[in-house]
């Protein structure tokens, strides 16, 4: 089969990869589309030592499976687990301290025309969702894990740092919750996309220090980062939703003083984001820059890593 190999930090197309067998407990998927996210650029950059087939945001069909999935559409939550562990047996199977991620760590992922994953990991797409829509499923439940971590009220001042890919998901979702929401960013275009769902944006510049209960950072920059830091109150919280290929240099006394909550974010609840997506409350198309098929990823991804893109897909299968 063909597929986008990383070895060694390059990217090259494969043609020759063998089509996985799934093991005891797993499912065949044959994918269909498949979204490149900043984590899958920033592997390319360093992040973390992986070789295989790259991507996690992914829609496909079972081919092999329970009855139930068999030519069914499906997306997948991408941590595999062992279900013994301390994390596993505490309710935390992400933390698993022996799982494999798609496309992350130890398991070939989503740009590849199979993959396989445990059938417990499978959710069925809604029939109203189009494919290219339920492709940013993953991504969605990764915005919702915020409101996982940290309560959200009504009267709370929410600042979201960023206006790319992650960050336009991040605003809907926190949106919902009522919340006195801003989302800044460099962007006018990307701004008015979140405008015109009624959510209040302005550029990054004008943020005022001081002023936030809770601001989420989704830049990925060392910039995004400062001013996420500047914008909290005393005892504010701060919520990293990116992964930095390199060191993020910080002023760790003012975390002290200040008694600031800092909060890693990363993989979500999959049902919820589903159901956002089936409803409409969601709403991912203008996200959508361009889609290539498989045969020109290497095109698709160079596309990805120019500045200001938003989500580029990979059509892969029929």
């Amino acid at each position: 089969m063909k597929g986008l190999w990383l070895e060694n930090n390059q990217l090259q197309l494969r043609t020759n990869i063998p089509i996985p067998e799934p093991p005891q407990g797993e499912a065949l998927v044959r994918v269909l589309r498949a979204g490149i996210c900043n984590t899958d650029l920033e592997l390319l950059r360093g992040y973390y030592p992986y070789t295989g087939i790259l991507g996690h945001e992914f829609v496909g069909v079972v081919e092999q499976g329970p009855e139930h999935l068999v030519n069914q559409r499906v997306v997948g939550e991408i941590n595999a687990v062992c279900g013994h562990c301390r994390f596993c047996r505490t309710g935390q199977p992400t933390h698993c301290e022996n799982r494999t991620v798609l496309g992350i760590v130890n398991r070939n992922g989503a740009f590849g025309e199979y993959l396989c994953l445990p059938i417990e990991n499978l959710h069925l797409v809604p029939d109203n969702v189009p494919t290219e829509v339920a492709t940013f499923t993953e991504p969605i439940a990764a915005a919702l894990e915020i409101q996982q971590q940290v309560a959200l009220h009504p009267d709370d001042r929410v600042l979201v740092v960023g206006d790319g890919k992650l960050g336009q998901l991040v605003a809907q979702t926190l949106a919902l919750t009522g919340c006195e929401l801003l989302v800044v960013g460099r962007h006018r275009d990307k701004l008015a996309n979140l405008e015109v769902r009624g959510i209040t944006t302005s550029l990054a510049d004008t943020v005022t220090d001081g002023y936030f209960d809770i601001s989420v950072e989704c830049t990925g920059n060392p910039e995004g980062f400062a001013i996420a830091r500047r914008a909290l109150r005393p005892r504010g919280t701060l919520v990293l939703k990116s992964t930095y290929a390199g060191n993020l240099s910080l002023d760790a006394s003012s975390l002290v003083v200040d008694e600031i909550t800092l909060i890693g974010s990363r993989c979500g609840p999959f049902s919820p984001a589903l159901q956002l997506l089936a409803t409409g409350k969601v709403d991912v198309q203008p996200l959508i820059q361009a889609a290539y098929p498989l045969i020109e990823g290497l095109a698709a991804f160079e596309h990805a890593q120019r500045r200001g893109v938003l989500k580029i897909l990979l059509e892969i299968g029929q």
